[in-house]
């Protein structure tokens, strides 16, 4: 385990803290913004201001924003929880704080003297983010206190009627409660926003969301304040400027505009691309790097951002719904129809300040960069990544691209938390990859991260572990992935090789070698493996028609092991507390959950688990098809691991799997990875 400093703790913990609770609304949000483009389309169509006025379709605009889009994302919130049966009983709970709303808004105007404007109904769209995700944490902590205690036969009947009161009483609690908070929270925030429109403050919001967005800690606002006050504005006036306060391409546009006029070394090199995905794409983070590369930087960004909110002030200008992801092209399509002048020139504008204020600040110290040995855009890049807190392919490849070293690549090491099997799986497809392009002298391994040696000249890892890798090994280049199988990150690692083979003389660094010290987890060319009979028999390959929970996927696969004599009881919580630490998803429909490092005293003997779910798995936010659960005594296990790798990394050998009618058939497919 990696030790972190109470310093460091303490300067972390709050901006993780934020980090996290926004990753979760924006979780909630996000697969949602398609219902949200569709209510933003019916509404831009049909209303009688629209350029297809139709009463009857226009009836649909009302109950989509009140009703459907707050329920959706209750659901999302639940389901994030506690799987469909978390979703149902947020949205339970969730109508109970709009129907609270409604009636409180409904008793306060029939208080209003006749002709007085009336209060519009308050769109529960922060009750449903709360409501959601609470009424899930309740029933999931109803189960558990009666959990293996119910009479077989029983199980269906308790599990239906707790559901059912459960949302009741919090929908009850919702009514009368929760209803009143929202109202006057939402009234306080809308006052409070209408406060900076009239006195032409707006703009400064774009001090705290424009360093917000580079530190990845613009979620809580965006989705939590902006989205909900932006979507009841929107609801009433037909549009909001709200949306395009966080939204807007042009900061980040300007920024990289400078980098690729002014800019020194690597940073240069990669601002063209990074413009289109930033721009064209939407994916804004990939221009977080440029500006943490030179903090004065956040300068320009809060210059070009408050000049894109004070633009849209000026022309009275606004998006119908969110734009997501942030791509010029999402800002477009939602665009209010009166909009397109005002929108248009926001974005040029912030992008032309922006722009200026970041060429003035790269000027100033250009003489110096270009004089400096080291291109600090790597590190920026590796700060980029810790501030997000989970995995990007965007900033991998800037990684990838920002790092080409001096000496030639030959020893490349895959590192996983225990180097049981997920690095194996990725060290043979990357083999493969390599030895199709021709390149030689090149030894792939695979290792746990505490037992990485410290000579390696590139390491993968999976995001999460970069960190503690790079520890072990920081002579090293260092690349993250999502998944070790087939990630788009290998295509980059194997011009990176070449690269590396082309900036040196070609020697090997003393100590690389074709073999590795098994025990260590390296994936030896003369490995020996135990037959198949001991490894993988007909009654450890199982499918199922139907789907499963992840923690149900694990149950089973530590059963199989369990009967086939190779784990004890403890290994299911091993493989558990693995998932916590790091995902065992592998990429094609595959997930291979096996034990922490500390595991070892739980493993008797090698065994794989073999699972089809033909209903799928959600794993982790993947959708998982194949299980293959492992325990595996030093490399006993690897070889077979490594053709797996080889097998699932071919689309057409996994739809030949997926087809396997018999458990037997699906064995014979399998044993294929057997052969010598």
């Amino acid at each position: 385990m990696t030790t972190v400093s109470a310093e460091t703790k303490k300067t972390g913990g709050a901006r993780v803290a934020v980090q996290r609770f926004g990753s979760f609304l924006s979780g909630m949000i996000m697969p949602n913004i398609p219902a949200l483009i569709a209510w933003g389309i019916v509404t831009a169509l049909f209303i009688d201001v629209g350029p297809f006025p139709n009463e009857g379709l226009a009836s649909i605009v009302g109950p989509m924003i009140h009703y459907l889009l707050p329920i959706l994302i209750a659901m999302q919130g639940g389901r994030m929880i506690y799987e469909t049966r978390g979703a149902v009983v947020g949205a339970i709970a969730t109508m109970g704080v709009i129907a609270g709303s409604d009636w409180l808004v409904l008793q306060f105007n029939a208080t209003l003297p006749e002709g007085a404007a009336e209060l519009n109904p308050v769109h529960m769209f922060i009750g449903a983010m709360i409501m959601g995700p609470l009424g899930a944490y309740a029933i999931k902590a109803l189960d558990g206190l009666w959990e293996g205690k119910i009479k077989s036969g029983f199980e269906m009947l308790v599990n239906m009627f707790s559901a059912g009161i459960g949302g009741f009483l919090l929908a009850l609690a919702g009514f009368y409660w929760l209803a009143p908070v929202i109202n006057a929270l939402m009234d306080v925030m809308g006052t409070a926003v209408r406060w900076l429109i009239e006195t032409n403050l707006l703009p400064l919001t774009s001090v705290i969301i424009e360093p917000a967005k580079v530190f990845f800690l613009n979620n809580a606002i965006n989705h939590g304040v902006l989205t909900p006050l932006g979507i009841a504005d929107a609801a009433e006036n037909g549009k909001s400027i709200l949306f395009l306060l966080e939204a807007n391409p042009g900061p980040g546009l300007g920024v990289l505009l400078a980098f690729t006029v002014f800019g020194t070394g690597v940073a240069r090199a990669t601002a063209p691309g990074a413009i289109l995905i930033q721009f064209l794409g939407g994916i804004h983070e990939v221009y977080f790097p440029y500006v943490l590369m030179k903090p004065a930087l956040l300068l320009a960004v809060v210059a070009g951002g408050a000049t894109g909110v004070g633009t849209n002030m000026v022309f009275d200008a606004g998006l119908r719904a969110p734009a997501a992801p942030g791509s010029i092209f999402a800002v477009m399509l939602q665009t209010a129809s009166d909009s397109y002048v005002g929108v248009i020139l926001s974005v040029i504008f912030s992008a032309g300040v922006t722009f200026a204020v970041a060429s003035a600040i790269l000027l100033s110290s250009r003489k110096r960069d270009l004089l400096a040995t080291e291109d600090g855009f790597s590190a920026a890049v590796a700060k980029t990544a810790a501030n997000k807190g989970k995995s990007s392919s965007h900033l991998a490849n800037l990684s990838a691209a920002a790092q080409v070293p001096a000496q030639k690549i030959t020893n490349v090491i895959f590192a996983c938390d225990a180097g049981m099997g997920s690095s194996a799986m990725g060290a043979s497809v990357l083999r493969k990859k390599i030895i199709g392009a021709g390149i030689e002298g090149v030894t792939v391994t695979n290792k746990a991260v505490a037992s990485l040696p410290g000579n390696a000249d590139l390491v993968i890892t999976q995001q999460q572990l970069t960190d503690r890798a790079r520890a072990k090994e920081p002579q090293a280049v260092h690349v993250s992935v999502d998944s070790f199988m087939n990630a788009p990150e290998y295509d980059d690692v194997v011009e990176l090789i070449r690269e590396s083979e082309a900036q040196s003389s070609g020697s090997n660094p003393e100590g690389t070698t074709d073999t590795q010290d098994a025990s260590a987890g390296g994936v030896a060319t003369d490995t020996r493996v135990r037959s198949e009979a001991q490894i993988l028999t007909r009654s450890q390959v199982r499918i199922h028609a139907g789907s499963a929970t992840q923690d149900e996927a694990l149950t089973e696969a530590a059963e199989i092991l369990g009967a086939a004599g190779a784990v004890t009881g403890e290994y299911l919580s091993a493989m558990k507390e693995r998932e916590a630490t790091v995902s065992t998803y592998m990429g094609n429909e595959l997930a291979i959950p096996h034990g922490t490092n500390d595991a070892k005293s739980a493993i008797k003997a090698s065994a794989l688990s073999v699972t089809r779910y033909d209903g799928g798995v959600d794993w982790s936010g993947e959708k998982v098809t194949f299980v293959i659960g492992i325990a595996g005594v030093g490399d006993e296990h690897l070889e077979i691991l490594s053709k797996i790798a080889e097998l699932f990394s071919d689309d057409a050998e996994v739809a030949r799997l997926k087809q396997a009618s018999t458990e037997e058939e699906l064995l014979q497919l399998l044993s294929a990875v057997n052969a010598s």
